[in-house]
């Protein structure tokens, strides 16, 4: 595979997207998207921090500007992570009336793995299934403005 950094042509790679193997299936998408890989390839990463996404993919050139899962993967976690701590939380206050300090020492840490554990790839999920259903910014009306 022949490629060029992205200010030496017009689309900063030659032909690779071209002669790289594309993810065409709904459960390859979903397994991409778990992986915190690239949609199109499923080799590249997808992000470049704990949550900030990289400008492109580093294998294929894919831009990842479409991208934008926006609140939605926070959203499905926190009402996942709601329900299994506050769950949680009741069975064990009406079972063994623990004191409240009892309480912080066994559910904050349980927040932050149930909460922060999936957020990354809840979001790589979220911008695979965009990326495999061709999902766009809706738009009011059929005609120019």
């Amino acid at each position: 595979m022949n490629w060029v950094p992205a200010f030496a042509g017009t689309s900063g790679y030659e032909s690779a997207a071209m002669t790289e193997k594309t993810i065409k299936t709904l459960s390859g998408s979903i397994g991409a998207g778990l992986a915190c890989a690239c949609p199109r390839c499923g080799k590249g990463k997808l992000f470049q921090g704990f949550l900030t996404l990289r400008p492109r993919c580093d294998v294929c050139g894919l831009d990842y500007g479409f991208a934008d899962a926006g609140d939605g993967p926070a959203v499905f976690i926190m009402f996942f992570a709601g329900a299994i701590v506050v769950g949680a939380a009741l069975i064990t206050e009406v079972l063994y009336h623990p004191p409240y300090w009892v309480h912080a020492l066994l559910w904050l840490p349980l927040i932050l793995i149930v909460t922060l554990g999936p957020l990354r790839p809840m979001k790589g999920l979220m911008i695979a299934l965009q990326y495999h259903h061709k999902a766009a910014e809706g738009r009011f009306g059929g005609g120019e403005p």
